[in-house]
């Protein structure tokens, strides 16, 4: 048993990578809903857990970490081994290189286009299209000889990785045209642990 708190919304796809490694984990958490949508995330009752405003925070006892990223690599660190996060230089270093992946081209590209069609949000769904295509192309051309990201087996590259490609469609962007990602879509969700992001 863990004293493990999230704050997290179920729609968004950086709290769903904190619970896809969470259930991968096998680790017991308490989740505490946090609608951003609804300006949950501006209080000043949260921002004393994030004085950036976003979610999602995770709280572990009296240790409090945001960002998605900063996430992944505490609980891999924690509660996993080198498996999720390799603890050798270039291992690590492969690691961090999808990680950025998954912070600038998937976030800006496919994270965006995604918003703006389902929230409403003011992002210019032509450029956001434009954005995601680097990183596509990018991850087709790596898994098109590698079954993982960042090793020979799952890493948080991956689970950092994944949900933005997989709800990739809700923003408009078609995954027809790369074969490799989609295999590895199918790898990742028959991975023990695999949860869906909303249950």
């Amino acid at each position: 048993m863990t004293g493990l708190k999230l704050y997290d919304f179920d729609r968004s796809g950086n709290c769903y990578k904190i619970r896809l490694l969470l259930a991968m984990l096998g680790l017991y958490y308490e989740r505490i809903p946090t609608d951003s949508s609804v300006g949950e995330t501006q209080t000043p009752e949260f921002k004393r857990l994030n004085p950036r405003g976003q979610i999602p925070v995770l709280q572990d006892g009296e240790t409090l970490i945001w960002d998605s990223m900063a996430i992944l690599v505490y609980l891999a660190r924690r509660y996993g081994d080198e498996h999720w996060l390799p603890t050798d230089a270039l291992g690590e270093a492969h690691v961090m290189q999808w990680l950025a992946v998954s912070e600038n081209e998937l976030l800006y590209g496919l994270a965006r286009a995604r918003v703006a069609l389902r929230f409403n949000k003011p992002f210019d769904l032509e450029q956001c299209h434009r954005d995601a295509k680097p990183g596509l192309e990018t991850l087709e051309q790596h898994l098109e000889d590698n079954d993982w990201l960042a090793a020979d087996h799952l890493t948080i590259a991956d689970i950092a990785c994944y949900p933005y490609v997989a709800l990739a469609e809700e923003g408009d962007v078609s995954l027809a045209e790369y074969p490799a990602i989609r295999a590895w879509l199918q790898r990742v969700e028959a991975e023990p642990g695999w949860v869906p992001m909303v249950e």
